[in-house]
């Protein structure tokens, strides 16, 4: 869910939209937002899970400071989603553990 009509920003005056992938699910993104938004506007709530028991984590802190929102983006582990933009055509995969570096 995104907020088109801010009570005081006003209606919001962004139309374009791009898409990623994520977890092989194609989403709309709005140009120049952080992935966690994309992925929390899309429903997403889930994008990791922990090492030791597998415990689901989310967003968070939203500064970058926490891990909880660490995500593989186009095969990189461990990308911080609250504080990384979305690009068309990105790749991203709920990370579980630490996250592997692909070839």
């Amino acid at each position: 869910m995104r907020i088109e009509d801010h009570p005081i920003l006003g209606p919001s005056k962004v139309k374009a939209t791009i898409e990623i992938e994520v977890d092989g699910k194609k989403i709309p993104a709005v140009p120049g937002e952080m992935i966690s938004s994309a992925l929390i506007a899309a429903g997403i709530k889930v994008l990791r899970r922990t090492v030791k028991k597998g415990e689901a984590r989310g967003y968070y802190c939203g500064i970058g400071q926490c891990t909880d929102c660490m995500m593989t983006v186009d095969n990189v582990p461990s990308v911080r989603t609250c504080i990384t933009p979305v690009r068309e055509g990105m790749k991203i995969r709920t990370q579980s553990g630490h996250g592997e570096w692909e070839v």
